[in-house]
């Protein structure tokens, strides 16, 4: 069992910056894929970003590359995701996500979430 608790979230005016934690309470490194999600309200989940652990590959969505940076830490089991440039569309409760493996975290497939954690961006 992963359990996952995101922190980080705030709100911030349009431009600004935010860096969201997710840390692990077991050992992923060596086992998953950590995503970002996020949900704004009245609308679906969307994927945001992913890592695979072992490699550091990453993958974003079209509407934050450039602006978004998901990294990791496997000494403290946790994964980032800094903000930058923040829009008020970006505005929403991001997730953190494990699953088996890069490509199926960024199609959605998740095993454990996190509990979310709330990003507003004012304009």
């Amino acid at each position: 069992q992963v359990q996952l608790v995101e922190s980080g979230g705030g709100l911030v005016q349009a431009g600004g910056s935010l860096r969201l934690s997710c840390a692990a309470s077991a050992r992923t490194n060596s086992r998953y894929a950590m995503g970002w999600f996020r949900q704004a309200p009245g609308k679906e989940r969307q994927f945001v970003a992913a890592i695979d652990w072992s490699t550091s590959t990453t993958n974003y969505a079209d509407s934050v590359k450039g602006r978004f940076t998901i990294s990791r830490d496997n000494a403290k089991n946790t994964v980032y995701l800094q903000m930058a440039s923040l829009k008020p569309e970006d505005t929403a409760v991001y997730y953190c996500g494990a699953g088996a493996a890069l490509w199926a975290v960024v199609g959605g497939s998740v095993g454990y979430w996190g509990q979310g954690t709330q990003v507003t961006v004012s304009s």
